[in-house]
């Protein structure tokens, strides 16, 4: 993992607004909600409340983003990953794999729940 990786998901854990380079990470209070930007598109967002994980590459299927999201994954929702093949994303665990949709809301992590 990166080490703007790191200090990404330090400021999620600890719900604090953070910016180094091309990442942003905003926490709202009134929401309970932190969320991650990628050169100001929104890619993801965390319900510290639900736990629920919102996903997006927001159309920009780069190593960048998935990178970003895959530091996010093995943070909040250990065990899960984007991965690509053929030039399709899925969302996957140990146990299966699904289509990435942008926009999906990660709800558990065992079954791949998804809103």
């Amino acid at each position: 993992m990166r080490k703007i990786e790191k200090q990404m998901n330090f400021a999620i854990s600890n719900k604090s607004n953070w910016s180094s380079s091309n990442t942003q990470v905003s926490y709202n209070e009134n929401t309970n909600c932190s969320s991650v930007y990628l050169h100001g598109h929104q890619i993801a967002t965390y319900d510290h409340n639900t736990l629920a994980l919102k996903l997006s590459s927001c159309g920009w299927a780069t190593v960048t983003t998935k990178s970003r999201l895959n530091a996010i994954l093995q943070e909040l929702k250990t065990g899960c990953s984007v991965f690509q093949r053929k030039f399709i994303w899925y969302l996957c665990n140990d146990r299966k794999f699904v289509d990435f949709v942008d926009g999906m809301i990660l709800l558990d992590t065992y079954s791949l729940e998804v809103a």
